[in-house]
């Protein structure tokens, strides 16, 4: 497990990586409580901390950089928020350097029709308060048809969430591998999140207004062949471009890392902190897809773009 603290010295890369100056207060802050807690565990429970992730509350976070990822826990992605869990102080640590005011929301999505909870989500933390919110979702299992309750999630986040401070399209990754329920029903509205909005809800609809004020974006497990039913579903709901297919489970943090931290300006400072982890071959392999889309829209780059590229679909500035 990845630890609070700024030695890099442990992993296991060849290349030698160091964090910025940006953000060192809130990691030492963090790297203090977390040895006082003892060694990181991610322990085996069989129900979440209702008081912690009772999606009947309202959040508000005053960051001009919040992040919300989403993950799909029911059957096979049940092990995603382990995989999470363990690179937390990595990815905190990370974009953290870029952006020093970012918090971070944790949502687990399950399918509201068969499971008990089937929208788990956090309040907006950052450094080692994110222990304790990552830790309180439980990885349920569960999940009956192959449509899940992604629509409950994306009506959630249009009437429980405000980020009053933000300058631009703020991220929300989910980690998912199937379609949506296309119908959010009243009752379920009602039964979890705690009012009745005057009928269903069009799950579909509810993500077109979501991505009105967040940069959203599907990391879909490698199952299934582009372009199929679950592709075009997701496709009507946040545009085709936003489908990122990830080839490699174990690296699925990584690839929300890259999105985000190109979208920052710091592609080239993630490469290097990938490559303190992993083999080079690894850190191209990871590199690639993401060089080819534009983090704001999704939309194709060129592969002859070089130098600082403006994107022609949403206007966004990269450097190449």
């Amino acid at each position: 497990m990845y630890s609070w603290d700024d030695d890099t010295s442990g992993w296991y890369g060849d290349a030698k990586y160091a964090y910025g100056t940006r953000g060192a207060e809130r990691r030492k802050e963090a790297a203090e409580r977390a040895d006082a807690s003892g060694p990181r565990t991610y322990k085996q429970k069989h129900e979440p901390n209702e008081k912690v992730i009772d999606p009947r509350k309202h959040i508000s976070t005053q960051s001009t950089n919040p992040l919300i990822i989403a993950v799909d826990v029911t059957g096979s992605m049940a092990n995603w928020p382990f995989e999470i869990f363990d690179r937390l102080p990595l990815l905190y640590n990370t974009l953290s350097q870029y952006r020093e005011d970012l918090e971070v929301c944790f949502v687990a999505i399950g399918d509201a029709g068969c499971d008990t909870w089937p929208l788990q989500v956090t309040t907006f933390a950052s450094g080692y308060d994110l222990e304790q919110q990552l830790g309180s979702l439980y990885g349920e299992g569960g999940g009956g048809d192959a449509p899940e309750s992604y629509g409950l999630f994306a009506h959630w986040v249009n009437t429980h969430v405000q980020a009053p401070n933000i300058n631009e399209k703020p991220f929300l990754i989910v980690f998912g591998d199937a379609p949506m329920h296309p119908t959010v029903p009243e009752g379920q509205i009602q039964h979890y999140l705690g009012h009745a909005d005057g009928g269903d809800v069009d799950a579909l609809a509810a993500w077109r207004q979501v991505t009105e004020d967040w940069n959203v974006w599907f990391l879909r497990r490698p199952t299934g062949r582009p372009g199929d039913a679950v592709d075009q579903q997701w496709g009507q709901a946040i545009t085709e471009q936003k489908i990122f297919r990830i080839e490699d489970e174990q690296r699925a943090v990584d690839y929300a890392m890259g999105l985000i931290a190109r979208a920052w300006g710091h592609f080239g400072d993630f490469q290097d902190n990938m490559r303190a982890r992993q083999s080079e071959e690894k850190v191209v392999e990871v590199s690639k897809p993401i060089e080819m889309k534009c983090p704001r829209c999704g939309a194709p780059i060129p592969v002859d773009a070089a130098g600082m590229f403006k994107c022609k679909y949403c206007d966004a500035t990269l450097k190449i």
